[in-house]
């Protein structure tokens, strides 16, 4: 969906239907497949800008109380 098990099967150098396999066992026993999924949704940068979702907010953030100084 976001292109997190693919990133991740990228990074290990494994077959992205084995970290796919994996998130939804994790969904199925445990139930910590979701935060887990969002969480690497938000931390693994964009493929070729090096930037995740998490830098963009925080920078948006910094950027925004700067013009309020």
């Amino acid at each position: 969906m976001a292109g997190v098990a693919a990133g991740l099967a990228r990074q290990f150098d494994v077959d992205v239907t084995l970290v796919r396999l994996l998130a939804a066992a994790a969904c199925l026993f445990g139930g910590l497949g979701i935060p887990m999924y969002l969480d690497g949704w938000l931390l693994i940068p964009d493929e070729g800008t090096g930037i995740s979702i998490a830098d963009d907010l925080t920078d948006h953030a910094r950027a925004r109380r700067a013009v309020r100084n």
